[in-house]
């Protein structure tokens, strides 16, 4: 049996998501980096919304193989109203990045839900701690930037609350949503 697989619906649903991520990643990172002239460059801009949106697709990869090596069907799906967010938080000062989502099915226990919720920001977070160690020993602006959006995709990701991962992780097991949601928010 495969393990880890993409359909073809899947893979234009993923390139869809990522090109709507890569327009906010634009616009955020423009927001974030304007003080610092040294990143104003339209290089260093698009270099920096391409890792934006690679943040963003290992996220959902990790909930994706995640899922799979549980047995279950998973499939990045986009969706009508996450993708029309995503577009409109273009022009917003605020940025929300939720074009879709790895859509689940099969018999899920709370442990596999939780593990499984719990794949995509434990990556951002060990994406941004990697980044954060280098950036202090580099003094790498670059590399704070790319800490700093893992950090905020995973806290965002971790709040407790409707479809948020940080629900299904807190059901799980509250302790390990804590240390989770603890070890994201330094980062930030």
């Amino acid at each position: 049996a495969k393990v880890f697989w993409f359909s073809t619906t899947e893979l234009k649903h993923l390139a869809l998501g990522a090109l709507l991520v890569m327009g906010v990643g634009l616009f955020f990172i423009h927001q974030i980096a304007s003080n610092i002239q040294e990143l104003m460059t339209t290089e260093i801009l698009v270099i920096l919304a391409i890792v934006f949106t690679l943040s963003f697709l290992l996220h959902e990869l990790a909930h994706k193989i995640s899922a799979q090596r549980f047995g279950l069907w998973a499939e990045f799906r986009l969706t009508m109203q996450g993708a029309l967010i995503t577009l409109l938080s273009m022009l917003l000062p605020i940025k929300i990045i939720s074009p879709g989502a790895v859509m689940i099915a099969g018999p899920m226990t709370k442990e596999s839900a939780g593990k499984t919720g719990l794949a995509g920001p434990l990556t951002n977070i060990i994406l941004s701690t990697v980044c954060t160690i280098i950036a202090v020993t580099t003094q790498n602006t670059f590399l704070w930037i790319i800490a700093y959006i893992n950090a905020l995709i995973a806290l965002f990701n971790l709040i407790p609350f409707g479809i948020m991962d940080g629900l299904k992780v807190f059901w799980w097991n509250k302790m390990v949503w804590a240390i989770a949601f603890g070890a994201s928010l330094p980062l930030t």
